[in-house]
């Protein structure tokens, strides 16, 4: 049996990219509103692209591993429909 494909809609991709965006760009402005000197600016800028880099990182790592995962089960499950249908067959 084949294993469904979830697909996300349109509407969600739209709205996962536009509040990633809207948020993006409202750091940036708030950011550069304070009322403080540039290297504080700066420094809070480096931050937050810091965090928008790990989150992705964190993201990226955390999908690979469930798709390790995911692999992994469905070797195991392969193996011991195997290993079931050769007892069925030699009892």
């Amino acid at each position: 049996m084949e294993p469904t494909i979830n697909q996300d809609s349109p509407a969600w991709m739209f709205f996962v990219h536009a509040s990633f965006a809207v948020s993006c760009i409202a750091m940036i402005i708030g950011i550069w509103w304070l009322p403080a000197e540039l290297w504080v600016k700066g420094f809070l800028t480096m931050g937050f692209f810091g965090t928008v880099q790990s989150a992705f990182t964190l993201s990226k790592a955390l999908r690979d591993q469930h798709e390790s995962r995911k692999i992994h089960h469905r070797i195991s499950e392969a193996k011991t429909a195997h290993i079931l249908k050769e007892y069925e067959i030699n009892p």
